[in-house]
This record gives C-alpha cells, structure tokens and sequence, in this order.
C-alpha cells in the first residue's frame, strides 16, 4: 500500500488545486452580486488564476529541478492555503483579484511538481495506472468543481469556495512530509531568471491584448521573441528549443492546447447556467462532464501502455470536439458526457507521451511544459471564447471549441515519430 503513497498525495495537490480553478464559476454571479462587480471584473478572478499558472509553470518546473520536487511541492501548498483564506476574506474585488493571483503562484507549485513526482516515482506499467488515476482524479476536481461550488455558494456564501481550501492543504502537506520520500541533490547551475522575465512578459501581454489593449500584442511578440533568444543561448535553458524541431511533438503540444477549450468553454458554460439557475442546480447539472471523465480515465488506466499516446491524444481531442458539438446540437448534459470521455481520454494519454519524452533529471521541464500548455491555453481560450460569448452567446463559443478540437484531434492521429526531450 504504501507504493500508492506519493500517488495519493499528489493526486491530493492536483486536486486542490484544480478543484479551485473551477470552483469558482458558479459563485460568480453571487460574488458579483455581493461585491458589486461587473462581467468584465468577475472574469479576471478566473483569468488571472490560469494566466498566473500559464507563466509560472516552467519557471517552477526548473526550479524543481534544482532544488528538489518534494520541497517546491511543499512551497506551493504553503502559499495556496494561506492565499485561499485571504481570497475568502476579501473585502472588494480588487482584493479578491489580488489574493487570486498569489493563490496561483502556488497552484503552480503544485501542478508542475505533481506530475514530475509521478514520472519519478513509477516505471512500466505502474506508471500509465498512476498517470491514469492523476488524471481521473484531475477531471473529477475540474469537472467538480462546480458542483461543489454550487453548494457551497448556495448554503454557506460564497466564501466558503475559498476557505474549504485551507484545511485540505495543510491535511496533505503533513501526509506529503510522510509520503513522500527526501529530494535527491537536484541539477547544478543557475536558475533561468532572464528566461522567465521574457516569457512572463510575452504570455502576460498576450492574455492583456486579448481581453482589452489590442496593442499589449506588440509587446508580447518582443516578449516572446526575447524569450527565444535568450533560450538559445543559454546552456541549460528553462526551456529547450531542440524539442519543437520534432513535428510530432508540436502537434502534441497543440493538441494538449486544444483539449483546454474543452474547459475554457465551461466557465462560460458554468456561467451561463449560474445566471438562469441556483447555484445547486447550476453544479449538478455540470456533473456529468465529471463522471464520465473520471470513469473513462480510471478504466484506460490498464490499457494506456498498449497504445501510442499521441493516437490516444489525438481520440480523445477528437471525442471532445464531438462533445462540443453535441452541447450545440442536442442537449447540454449529453454533450457534457460526450467531452467527459474525451477529456478522460486525452489526459492520461497526453501525460504518458510528455513521461516518455522526458529524460532523467528534467522531469520538471517535461512537466512545466505541459501544465503550462494545457493552463496557458485554457487561459488564452477563456480569452479568445469570452469574445464569441459577449458576440453571440455560446453558440459560437462551441463551434470555436469543435474545430480547435476537430482539426488538431486529426493532425495528432497522422503517424510521426515518437519525439523525446534532448538530455
């Protein structure tokens, strides 16, 4: 039993954590309603939790791996709880943003070095069930999220979303100080501050652009720009370039960027539900999406080593997209459904390839670079969906969803050659 320790306790984080970014759709309207906000502020306590993530995420990948994955995963919940209780007591919006934002930095924490302590802890076929459970357990706290919401919003105010959150993280840092075993001496040599300057400066700009200044789109291409330079150059880069040269790891990375929309797609879902129903009714009615993910994710879990990841990643965006659809055209808890299995698909198959391209020492790299493809694009997609939701609703907001999904689900399935991060 003990073997499944560290599996718990990082299944225990990446809940947390996921939990949090979705708990808080449902209590929009109410948190709206209390703190006298409007739309255009309420979606910054959703965004700047993802884009807080998307920047951070490589960042902390290499910090992990310098200074050890056991204690950065214990720096996060660290932050995490301490900022969810300053999110609950917060007196207006501004404040709320605010603690949101430093909530994320340790969400971060706890996102990256989870999924490296599983690719370090497990081999064979040990490891695809321990992916397996990780991402069932992350599609039901996503997924759940607002169901949870919706309760806690209803009967205990809106600030018991938050404050759940500080005795669950102080439960599992003390079962992780247990659980899991003392950091190795991690990887020599200086940490990537002018790598993580620039591309906080390219993302940050980017989600900005988006969402108001169309001219923040010129500083993030120098962002971005820089970000690659300075890379290049550096012999251990935050980053490192070589990988993109492989065509078969840039379609994983789009691929592992389109199944976000899955769940840049719901909060607008979950809002528009939280605006015609109770905050109960709102989160049950989203509960399908969490079972079938996690149904789907724990049953593939002993047949993920038969498979090419990237065919599985390629099926699972491929069913999401059909999800999409189906919320258009049929009804929403079908579709819901229909996306819970392609989510419960493409995750255990997208952190099996990203495992297998990892080399010894980088599992925090590896990592870091897919958190912060799937939370930057979930950031960059409740951006670019929040645009064809105030233009038309959200019909347009699924048909965006079904063809990221559709088109990158088709281009993952073309045969290429398995990429591996250079050692």
């Amino acid at each position: 039993m003990r073997k499944w320790w560290p599996l718990t306790v990082v299944c225990a984080g990446s809940f947390l954590f996921l939990l949090d970014t979705t708990v808080v759709t449902v209590a929009l309207p109410r948190i709206g309603a209390e703190l006298e906000a409007p739309i255009g502020q309420l979606q910054w306590v959703t965004n700047v939790y993802t884009l807080v993530l998307a920047v951070l995420m490589l960042a902390m990948g290499s910090l992990a791996d310098r200074f050890g994955l056991r204690r950065v995963f214990l720096a996060g919940l660290a932050v995490f709880g301490p900022a969810a209780l300053a999110c609950g007591l917060s007196p207006d919006i501004g404040v709320l943003i605010a603690a949101r934002g430093v909530q994320a930095i340790g969400g971060a924490a706890l996102a990256v070095t989870g999924f490296a302590l599983l690719a370090a802890s497990y081999e064979g076929r040990a490891r695809g069930t321990a992916i397996s459970v990780f991402f069932a357990v992350n599609g039901l706290g996503a997924a759940a999220g607002p169901v949870v919401g919706g309760v806690l919003t209803e009967y205990f105010g809106w600030p018991s979303v938050f404050f759940v959150n500080v005795p669950l993280a102080l439960a599992t840092g003390l079962f992780a100080l247990r659980a899991v075993r003392p950091d190795e001496p991690g990887r020599p040599g200086r940490f990537d501050v002018a790598g993580a300057v620039w591309f906080a400066v390219g993302a940050a700009s980017l989600v900005h652009g988006l969402t108001s200044d169309r001219w923040a789109l010129v500083v993030s291409v120098l962002g971005f720009a820089g970000f690659v330079v300075v890379e290049r150059r550096r012999a251990e880069p935050m980053l490192d370039l070589r990988l993109f040269r492989d065509g078969g790891f840039s379609t994983l990375i789009a691929c592992a960027a389109a199944s976000t929309l899955t769940f840049a797609a719901l909060v607008y879902v979950s809002l528009w539900l939280g605006l015609s129903r109770s905050p109960v009714a709102a989160g049950l009615e989203l509960a399908p999406l969490a079972v079938a993910s996690f149904l789907t994710s724990t049953l593939l879990g002993k047949a993920l080593h038969r498979f090419p990841p990237r065919t599985l990643l390629g099926a699972g965006v491929l069913v999401g997209a059909l999800g999409c659809v189906s919320l258009l055209l049929v009804a929403i808890p079908l579709g819901l459904a229909v996306t819970g299995v392609g989510v419960g698909i493409a995750g255990p198959a997208m952190g099996a390839a990203i495992a297998a391209a990892a080399p010894p020492g980088r599992a925090g790299m590896a990592a870091g670079i897919m958190t912060t493809t799937r939370q930057f694009g979930q950031t960059l997609g409740v951006a670019v969906l929040g645009i064809a939701y105030q233009a038309g609703g959200l019909t347009p907001v699924y048909v965006v969803a079904a063809v990221a999904g559709g088109v990158t689900g088709l281009l993952a399935l073309v045969p290429r050659k398995q990429a591996r991060v250079p050692a």
